[in-house]
């Protein structure tokens, strides 16, 4: 097989994605490098998404994914709203997508994410080495007619540079959507440093059984 050149399609994952305010504050700035500066609530981002079949990407196959950091101040994506995002944590199933991930300054290791849906509550895992580190629990609707749409920025360092990497996406989200659990499995493992604080306060996010998406987008090396 020929090396995978970007950028990557991914068309019709199940995603969930949102973001919440972290029960250790400190802790989540400190994974955050010198020249980058998180939000001042804060925020984590976490996306968990499932790729069923080879045939919805344009060359990585089938995979799971869970990736999750500190949302960005001054590093705004496109429409000058929404922040860019830093990955600390980057859990994949696939040996080719952690490899072109890899490549470009993200912090991949091997995982595996499962997102199941019945009777309307959705619950995803996410492993790491095979244990289980993050459960989150939500209520989930039907998608309709709604559709997001726009582009994501995420940075990364590559041999000493930072790399801004715009990612266009278009999901289709389910209404209603709301997330009822985020559990952080395991103390001692490092992503635990960005579980919720308690009572849980959710910022933003959705459900969508169909998001699609380019990997990476326009990617430019940053001042």
């Amino acid at each position: 097989m020929a090396d995978l050149v970007p950028p990557q399609l991914v068309v019709n994952s199940r995603m969930i994605y949102f973001g919440w305010l972290p029960a250790d504050p400190d802790a989540v700035a400190a994974l955050v490098p010198d020249g980058l500066k998180p939000l001042a609530n804060r925020q984590v981002f976490m996306n968990q998404y499932v790729v069923d079949r080879p045939e919805q990407t344009s060359g990585f196959g089938a995979y799971s994914l869970t990736y999750i950091g500190p949302d960005l101040e001054d590093a705004y994506a496109p429409d000058g709203v929404t922040p860019g995002r830093w990955w600390t944590h980057y859990f994949n199933s696939s040996a080719v997508v952690r490899a072109y991930a890899a490549a470009r300054g993200v912090p991949a290791t091997e995982g595996r994410t499962v997102i199941e849906v019945e009777d309307g509550v959705l619950v995803a895992t996410t492993e790491a080495d095979g244990v289980p580190v993050i459960r989150t629990t939500a209520r989930v609707g039907e998608a309709g007619t709604a559709v997001s749409r726009g582009q994501l920025r995420y940075i990364t360092e590559v041999d000493g540079r930072r790399i801004s990497g715009v990612y266009p996406f278009v999901a289709e989200p389910v209404d209603p959507f709301e997330v009822l659990s985020l559990e952080f499995l395991e103390p001692g493992h490092p992503v635990y440093a960005l579980r919720p604080a308690d009572p849980l306060q959710i910022v933003w996010g959705f459900y969508s059984p169909r998001s699609s998406f380019t990997y990476p987008g326009g990617e430019s090396v940053m001042d």
